[in-house]
């Protein structure tokens, strides 16, 4: 999901995909604790998109104050 995506998406939207998103986070990293991961560089990935997701929200949370 690019940036832009992110931004076309509701608000409502957007949450859903980051509990989603998060939910999946953790069970990656559980799984790769029990054992190694073929592509580890997806939990990277995995984190920063979360982190894209919250951002757009906080902006969206300071711009309607």
């Amino acid at each position: 999901m690019k940036k832009e995506e992110i931004k076309e998406l509701s608000t409502a939207d957007l949450q859903e995909r980051l509990a989603q998103m998060e939910k999946e986070y953790l069970q990656l990293k559980v799984n790769h604790a029990v054992s190694p991961l073929d592509n580890p560089a997806k939990i990277t990935a995995d984190r920063r998109m979360i982190a894209r997701v919250k951002t757009e929200l906080r902006a969206r949370e300071l711009k309607n104050k």
